[in-house]
């Protein structure tokens, strides 16, 4: 494909810029590695599902636009149902977490998730190659990142292996950043970063789509630290769900409500709430003919549909009416922002907590 990408390039940077989401520190790494490099020919538009796209304009268009692009289905087997497995993220996320990562000259990175390896070709750009390792679960996308990190005049240690684990070999590490979700912290990776060091990472819950946490590392192994915004990545691959119990519609039950807290439902911190007070609960919010409307389900045969003035609810659980006593203790609580919620993980597993780590929720 060719293409007089430089004016596009710098007018996205100049957007990025524009919008305060690149820093001065980080505006000469991404003008000199630029994204088409690393998004291959093939790649596809998430919607209501993926769709391929197909000529060289709409290329252009969504590679300098921010927006994520879908670069692998189906793991890469034809003939499937067209689900997204790895992507490359919009520029925008990912330049906020490289300046929430805060990296320093000489600090040692590995990075969780290389899929294409743009960011991982950043990361060399901006600390040296031989100051960052990226690690990939799938030997295609492996081979594939390396040859174009190469090509593009960078030389990480790109390697294949489960990001659950971190890399042991090339630890310890100054930071570890994350670009896929998990729902767990690994405490590999807080025993592979050096004390003061720093995690960054999407975790994902069933409540919420993804939201980013920030960890900082003591030297009594343990790591605490603040969410710091939302985050919709893939989830890492042993982690992915399984498939849900589907829900009995000849359960039905029809009930009345009164006004949606439709906007405070959707609010980031109530879904980090109601995740630790609901586990196992999906929510979801949206409009139907004009009206807000949110769904919930708990992935075993229940399930909640609401609008105004109406609840559907289904299976042998009243997720409305839970749903309802979590959202009452929320704003009991003060309705806290996600910056009041964080996280310590320590050897004995990972605990939410609100406004103090002295105060687990859940």
């Amino acid at each position: 494909m060719t293409e007089d990408w430089q004016s596009r390039h710098a007018a996205l940077l100049e957007a990025l810029t524009a919008s305060g989401e690149l820093p001065d520190v980080w505006r000469p790494t991404f003008d000199a590695v630029p994204r088409h490099h690393f998004v291959p020919d093939e790649i596809w538009e998430q919607r209501a599902t993926c769709v391929p796209v197909t000529t060289d304009a709409a290329w252009w268009d969504m590679v300098y636009r921010d927006v994520p692009i879908v670069t692998q289905v189906d793991e890469g087997l034809r003939g499937g149902p067209g689900i997204a497995t790895s992507s490359n993220s919009m520029p925008t996320m990912v330049a906020r977490m490289l300046t929430v990562l805060d990296v320093a000259d000489g600090q040692r990175v590995l990075e969780i998730g290389t899929g294409s390896g743009w960011n991982a070709a950043l990361l060399a750009a901006r600390l040296g190659s031989g100051n960052v390792t990226t690690v990939e679960v799938d030997p295609v996308l492996v081979e594939k990142a390396a040859k174009v990190i190469k090509e593009a005049g960078y030389s990480p240690a790109v390697v294949w292996g489960d990001g659950a684990r971190g890399w042991e070999s090339g630890a310890p590490y100054d930071r570890i950043i994350a670009t896929c979700s998990v729902r767990r912290i690994p405490y590999a990776w807080v025993r592979q970063t050096r004390p003061g060091g720093r995690i960054l990472a999407p975790l994902a819950g069933d409540f919420w789509s993804g939201t980013l946490v920030r960890l900082d590392v003591g030297g009594d192994g343990v790591a605490s630290g603040r969410f710091v915004g939302g985050a919709r990545f893939m989830p890492i691959r042993s982690e992915r769900p399984g498939p849900d119990v589907p829900v009995d519609s000849g359960t039905g039950r029809r009930g009345s409500t009164g006004a949606l807290p439709a906007e405070t439902m959707a609010h980031l911190g109530f879904a980090l709430y109601a995740g630790a007070k609901l586990p196992g609960v999906v929510m979801a919010d949206g409009t139907a003919d004009g009206r807000d409307q949110i769904w919930l389900h708990d992935r075993k045969g229940s399930a909640a549909t609401v609008t105004q003035g109406e609840v559907w609810q289904y299976g042998p659980r009243q997720l409305w009416e839970e749903a309802v006593a979590v959202h009452k203790a929320y704003v009991h609580d003060g309705s806290p922002d996600p910056g009041d919620f964080g996280l310590t993980v320590s050897p004995g597993g990972q605990r939410l907590w609100l406004r103090s780590p002295d105060t687990a929720l859940g």
